[in-house]
Parts: structure tokens; sequence; C-alpha cells
């Protein structure tokens, strides 16, 4: 049997300019892809996740695509411990190559994947590909981790752009971190076989759904006018990249070329991933509570029927309505009405955030666990670059502000401004000045 290596995707679903595949297919043995459907992240999603089908589907693309190069893509459905120990039974396997995740879940996994491999000699090779920046290479100057965005992006762009700086102790042009990788200039080196057997949505406990997945493809002149429309929820100003960047499906290295060029404000957003992905890396606490833990002193209301009327988009405040909705009903949400509405749940209603960021984890196509965490701590005011948390969101302003017309309200809650259209929920102005008081009290006893 001759020795093989393995390729294995994971948020990395793209042949072309994948930092691990290139490497890969450049080592001596050919190489053939794997996928694993993770039985440990698959048993707690709900089985008409959007997400998985999005994920079969570009699995089958990735299959299809392998398989008009006389190679194919290896699909496993399990645990990847298990998984592999199969493939070691199976395979004569020189060296494993993946990119980088930088989750808890993830890197405990890949820990223990790395330590059975070496057991039997093989070797495994990791490469940044999901951010542009890793952890320790935009740290402040006296080594440790930024905490605030704006000292951080400056920073990472006096790196981009500097003349010299020090990779992995060989010296580089800042041009190196945008790097591309012709991955596809070494597609002989795949391994040849007949096309291996797919498995079916329905084989994992998993049916389709209705929702429509955005085109990885955007417009030019949307990332040009980003600055000048991205807050307005009823136009096209937004990429709805999201669930590509979330699953590799697009190049992040190209994308940041491109926004560097096109508007600073888009590439801030892309800095705005690197940040969050760093601060899970340094903190994983986050995931499981407050960067800032005196903010876990809040005595939350936790009114169980407001949180369902908050999910329903059901609570009288329009914009706020319009964009649950708009989430249950397509799996998206508008970033500026993501602020709004993480902002009442958090501060007019004194529900604790993690409810929302649990209920955003299993409804947002685009759901990453670093953005997710970092944006709901954002908007309760207890994370890293945080809102200070007497500045709450008026929803009724933001209305008026950002859909005047009502264009996105009447998309999204055909009864408003009918007698079926329920009274808000909470009066504004007392629920801020509660808001208020009750964060003060936290925060005196810390």
């Amino acid at each position: 049997m001759s020795k093989i290596s393995i390729f294995w995707f994971r948020r990395d679903l793209r042949l072309e300019d994948n930092a691990g595949l290139y490497h890969a297919l450049k080592g001596e043995h050919p190489v053939l892809p794997l996928f694993i459907f993770d039985k440990n992240i698959l048993d707690k999603l709900p089985k008409s996740d959007a997400r998985v089908e999005f994920i079969h589907r570009e699995i089958n693309r990735l299959k299809k695509e392998l398989e008009e190069k006389g190679s194919s893509l290896l699909i496993k459905y399990g645990n990847p411990l298990e998984v592999w120990k199969e493939l070691m039974n199976e395979y004569e396997i020189a060296a494993v190559y993946t990119n980088r995740d930088y989750e808890p879940y993830a890197k405990d996994r890949d820990a223990k994947v790395k330590e059975l491999l070496s057991g039997k000699d093989i070797s495994f090779h990791t490469f940044k590909d999901h951010v542009i920046f890793e952890k320790d290479e935009v740290l402040k100057d006296d080594g440790d981790p930024y905490v605030v965005f704006t000292p951080y992006s400056r920073k990472w762009k006096e790196r981009r752009h500097a003349d010299k700086v020090e990779v992995n102790g060989k010296m580089r042009n800042g041009d190196f971190f945008f790097k591309s990788y012709p991955t596809l200039k070494y597609e002989k080196q795949f391994h040849k076989c007949k096309p291996l057997d797919s498995i079916a949505l329905e084989d994992m406990g998993f049916e389709k759904t209705e929702i429509s997945f955005p085109d990885k493809t955007v417009q030019q002149k949307v990332i040009k006018e980003y600055d000048e429309k991205r807050d307005f929820p009823a136009i096209d100003g937004t990429s709805r990249l999201g669930i590509h960047f979330r699953f590799g499906t697009i190049s992040i290295r190209e994308k940041a070329r491109k926004a560097e060029k096109l508007n600073g404000t888009f590439l801030n957003e892309l800095i705005w991933r690197d940040f969050y992905s760093m601060i899970l890396d340094h903190f994983p606490y986050v995931v499981d509570g407050p960067f800032r833990k005196e903010y876990g002193n809040i005595q939350w209301r936790n009114n169980e029927k407001e949180f369902e009327k908050w999910c329903q988009g059901k609570t009288g405040y329009p914009i706020v309505d319009a964009g649950m909705r708009e989430l249950n009903h397509t799996g998206y949400m508008h970033n500026r009405v993501r602020m709004v509405v993480a902002s009442f749940l958090s501060k007019h209603l004194l529900i604790n955030w993690q409810w929302g960021e649990a209920y955003f984890a299993e409804k947002l196509l685009d759901f990453d666990l670093a953005s997710n965490s970092g944006g709901w701590q954002w908007a309760a005011g207890c994370g890293t670059d945080a809102a200070p948390y007497f500045r709450i969101f008026n929803p009724e302003s933001q209305l008026k502000k950002f859909d005047k017309d009502g264009k996105y309200v009447k998309k999204w809650v055909p009864e408003w401004q009918t007698e079926k259209y329920p009274e808000p929920i909470v009066d504004h102005k007392a629920a801020r000045e509660r808001c208020l008081e009750t964060y003060k009290e936290a925060l005196a006893s810390k």
C-alpha cells in the first residue's frame, strides 16, 4: 500500500487559496482530501439546521470538483477520534495537514487527534488560513494582547504595511500576510481514485430547509459604498458574506486585499473578525461569561415570557420585531439591527445577554463563536470594546434614523400601525432608568 497524506477540510471549504491544502500538495505524498461530519457538534443542533445543509451542499460541490481532477473527497460521519482510528487502519498515512481553528472545542479536538496520530509516527501539520493575523501576531509593544479595537486595528494595519516583519523567525515584507496560495498549481498531487461514497443529510438525521443561502460573489459597488449604506436595513448595503467567511468558501486574504483598495470601513469589519478571534484565543473564558468579570454581578430579570416575545418579534418595538422576524425567517439579520435587538434584550428587558447569544447561535447562518460572543458582550456593556453600560439604544430613534420610511419594518411586520400590533412590552424611559440602576448596583458591589 502506497503512503498518502490526508488534508482535513474544516472551516476552509474551497480548493483555491487554501493554505493547508497548498502545503499538503507541495509535500512528497499524494493527497487524499477528507471531511468529517463531527457528531460531537451535530448532535447538539436542531434537525432542520440550515447550516448543516449549507455545509453538505458545499462538501458535495468540493467532491465534484475533485472528481473532475481524477480524485475524490473522503466523507465521514462520527466522532473525529474514532474516525481517525479507522483511517489509520485503512490507509498508510504519512502525514495529516489541516488549517487551524481557534475555538476551544476545536483546539482540544486537534490536540487529541495529534496525540493519536503521533502514536503511529504520523505527523500533524496545521496552518493559518481562517484569519489574517493570529493570536500572537498583533500585540502591544510590551507583548500583551490588545483588548480595545482601535489600537489593535492601528497595529494590524502597521504590521500589514511594514517593510520588514519577523514571521516564524524569518524577515518578511508586510505583503506576506495577504499572500495567496496557488493551490491548484500542484493539483497533480491529489490522490487518484474512483469517486468515493457521499453521505445524505437524512443519513445523519437532518433535513432540508426552506432557507436560501447568499451568493459568495458580491457586486463591487456594494463594497465601494459600504460605509454610506451599511446602516440602512431596507437597502442592499452589506455583503452578506458572513456564512462564506464562517465556513471558508471564500478566502479572507483575497477579500481583505480587495477591501483595502475599495473601502476602509469594510476592511475594518474584517479586522474585527481577527480581533474577536484573537480575544477568544487569549481569553477562552469569554465562551462562558463576560470578559469584564465584574459584570457577572448583574441581577438579571430573566422573564421567560418577555424573552419569548423577543424571540418571536412581538415586543411592540417595530425595528426590534422586524429584526427578530428576519432572523427567524432567513437565518440572517442586518448588522445595525443586531445591535439594536441585542441592546434591547440585555438593557430594556434585563435578560441575560447569554440567552440572546445562544438564540443567535442557533439561528444565524453566519454564526461564529468569537464574533457572536464579542458582539453580544459589546451590546451588553461587558465585553472588550463594549459600549458603556449607560449607552442604551432607543429603538424608536433608531427606527427614525435608519428606516425612516418604515420599508424594512413593513416587510417583516405587516401588522405594524394596525390594531393587531401589540403595545410596547416596556416603556423606554422606565426601562432605561431600571437598567442604569441595576448596572450601577452590580458594579458597586464588585
